[in-house]
């Protein structure tokens, strides 16, 4: 067999796979299983309620610190993410954006986080636990405000359209709003946090293997090749994590507002 088929043949017993998401438990409080993704999540969450009760605990008339950090990072979400769709009512619902938006962004953090090294949303169970959530308060706002009959119908029916063509609308409107929405929600986050997590220890295995443990001069190009672009999907998954963040609270501000308002 030639060198290239052999290096190949080892790498592939060491290639990441569905393996990188698979955890056995830590420990077990009765019937449950503990496992890591379940600590990084109340990490995070205890990391959230931690720096914003110490921002805002004792506010100051002039902002210093954690406090400085928090009204920029609170006004951020208020500006970007719920005025948008919410206006005026945006700031009853920033208790729910603002934790939506910081859980979302340290969970996927967590993948380049040393010793962590896991984004907790590429786990489908925490992204659709927070889009069944979003679902809920979409409905309980859309009935208080619109009626049951009435949120169905303004979902379904935009109008000033011909009449014909809501015998085509009715249903697409329909499954997207009613059937699809907490799926597509949840698994946009999922995927992208999925699929780049896979991606970076692809390439940080690709550098690993053939810089470390099968050294030759036909290996050496590869693995240096592998550390680069390790580095470079890092960089970019940084962003990546940002942006999905932004857009799971920017979906979530969108649906509370389609519960509110029937003209959305």
């Amino acid at each position: 067999m030639s060198a290239p088929h052999l290096l190949a043949k080892d790498f592939q017993d060491e290639a990441p796979g569905l393996g990188l998401f698979q955890w056995k438990p830590l420990f077990h409080i009765g019937p449950f299983a503990v496992a890591k993704p379940i600590v990084l999540c109340l990490i995070v969450a205890i990391v959230i309620v931690a720096f914003f009760w110490a921002a805002f605990a004792k506010p100051k008339l002039v902002p210093r610190g954690a406090q400085n950090v928090g009204e920029v990072l609170y006004m951020f979400v208020r500006d970007e993410i719920a005025r948008p769709f919410l206006g005026k009512d945006a700031e009853k619902w920033m208790r729910l954006l603002v934790p939506l938006f910081f859980f979302v962004w340290l969970g996927n953090l967590m993948s380049v986080i040393p010793i962590a090294q896991f984004p907790v949303n590429s786990r489908i169970a925490f992204p659709m636990v927070l889009a069944l959530l979003v679902y809920g308060t979409f409905w309980v706002v859309g009935v208080k405000h619109q009626g049951f009959f009435g949120l169905l119908k303004n979902a379904t029916m935009p109008p000033d359209l011909p009449w014909p063509l809501y015998i085509l609308v009715i249903p697409i409107e329909f499954a997207s709003t009613f059937l699809l929405r907490p799926f597509t929600h949840a698994v946009r986050l999922f995927a992208n946090m999925f699929a780049g997590h896979l991606l970076v220890a692809l390439f940080a295995t690709v550098g690993f293997h053939f810089l470390f443990e099968k050294l030759t001069p036909l290996g050496a190009p590869v693995g240096i090749l592998g550390v680069i672009l390790t580095i470079f999907m890092t960089a970019f998954e940084l962003f990546v994590q940002a942006v999905q963040a932004y857009v799971f609270a920017l979906l979530a501000a969108f649906y509370i507002s389609a519960g509110l308002y029937a003209d959305h």
